[in-house]
């Protein structure tokens, strides 16, 4: 019966174990101004399935891992909204999530069918922690049946702000030296940032990546060396914010550069890192070609500096993503590198223009780097920040500045999302 699917989740404390988190608030509005389907994805355990149960009172969940919701599944549509009761009069409609639906070989044409049918009477929500758009199995296209929404681990506006953000730019605001401090330890997945605890953060930082590799890849993917996939994925971590050589990475772990450029896009797929390339348009002698790999766990980088560049790198990758998938535009993260080995960290670019450019320091006591002022000529960014970890909160628009200018990072981040 409907009964046994039905969860009443009620409001979390922020005290408690559990934060609300920024997607709530899109999720509710995304529902009282469109019919089409919420598609919500993002990286293992990031707090989809509690952002999914939590932004409604009473939630029917269906989850694919689930023996006995499987067989109701591949029963079809019309077998789902019986156990639904969806043919009953309700005052409202009725929010069914369907959890890691990816993994059946017929999702697609699963939800065609019961969209298209029982759409007006539901709200519905599909979410997993693959891209939902990388696995082209099943039948007939969802075009325009849903808007999709890339879930990230929490970020310095995320804790301080946890509402709903419809502009690009807000106000800065101070986050608690505590919690920033949190932030750049355990990362930004919400349990071991929650819970502030090494020996907890090491158990479940091995847990994940266990998961991750060896059960996402073995059921989403068709690799079978997963020893040496997990060689490769260990490279990675070691040389987040480092320019990508398939070359090298093949010659280490003894494979052709074709199976490292497939087994990244895997990784990537799962959300165990992201790519971000060269920007070249507008730039002398700019590289073309050269990747960067960043992982999404910045918490797992040991190095000091590349630990805090990865930390920018996913807060400028949530806010470019956030933007986009709330219609705002089109938006993409870059980074600048010439063939002078000049090198600007990262290039936001609005509407195929570059917006502002972010060089990372830890230290705010060094001097304006000349690749900063080069680059913001080459490319006539509107802004160039030279973004500092050490230095402490300043109440000020960053995005005042049209010159390069020196920003304290938990200042500039607060801006974003």
């Amino acid at each position: 019966m409907y009964t046994k699917i039905v969860l009443t989740i009620s409001r979390y404390n922020h005290n408690l174990s559990v934060m609300e988190r920024l997607y709530e608030a899109a999720l509710r509005e995304h529902h009282r101004q469109n019919r089409q389907m919420a598609f919500v994805t993002g990286p293992r355990q990031v707090g989809k399935t509690t952002t999914c149960l939590g932004f409604a009172k009473d939630v029917a969940y269906l989850n694919w891992d689930n023996h006995s919701h499987r067989i109701l599944i591949s029963k079809g549509a019309d077998a789902v909204a019986a156990e639904l009761r969806l043919q009953e009069l309700r005052s409202g409609p009725v929010t069914v999530v369907f959890d890691e639906l990816h993994r059946s070989s017929r999702w697609k044409s699963f939800l065609k069918g019961f969209f298209d049918v029982y759409g007006k009477k539901t709200q519905i929500v599909v979410t997993g922690s693959s891209r939902l758009d990388t696995f082209q199995r099943g039948g007939d296209s969802l075009m325009g049946r849903y808007f999709l929404y890339r879930m990230h681990p929490l970020s310095i506006a995320e804790i301080v702000r946890p509402r709903l953000i419809e502009q690009e730019i807000q106000d800065p605001i101070r986050i608690d030296d505590a919690a920033f401090g949190d932030l750049f330890q355990y990362g930004g997945f919400p349990e071991p940032f929650l819970k502030a605890n090494s020996r907890f953060a090491n158990r479940w930082q091995r847990l994940r990546q266990q998961q991750l590799l060896r059960e996402d890849v073995r059921d989403l993917t068709r690799v079978q060396e997963i020893d040496q996939l997990q060689i490769l994925a260990e490279l990675i971590r070691q040389q987040s914010g480092q320019m990508t050589n398939y070359s090298t990475l093949a010659n280490q772990i003894n494979v052709s550069v074709d199976t490292v450029q497939r087994w990244l896009a895997t990784l990537e797929s799962l959300h165990y890192c992201f790519i971000i390339r060269p920007w070249f348009a507008n730039v002398a002698k700019s590289l073309r070609k050269t990747p960067k790999t960043y992982l999404r766990d910045w918490s797992a980088v040991e190095d000091r500096g590349a630990r805090i560049e990865t930390l920018v790198a996913n807060h400028l990758l949530k806010a470019v993503q956030w933007w986009e998938d709330l219609g705002l535009g089109e938006y993409r993260l870059f980074y600048l590198r010439d063939k002078e080995k000049r090198e600007v960290d990262f290039l936001v670019v609005k509407g195929k223009k570059p917006w502002f450019l972010v060089e990372v320091k830890a230290s705010g006591s060094k001097q304006l780097g000349k690749s900063l002022y080069h680059f913001q000529r080459q490319t006539k960014a509107a802004h160039a920040f030279q973004l500092a970890l050490d230095l402490d909160y300043v109440e000020a628009n960053c995005f005042t500045h049209h010159e390069p200018v020196i920003v304290p990072a938990r200042t500039l981040l607060s801006q974003l999302v």
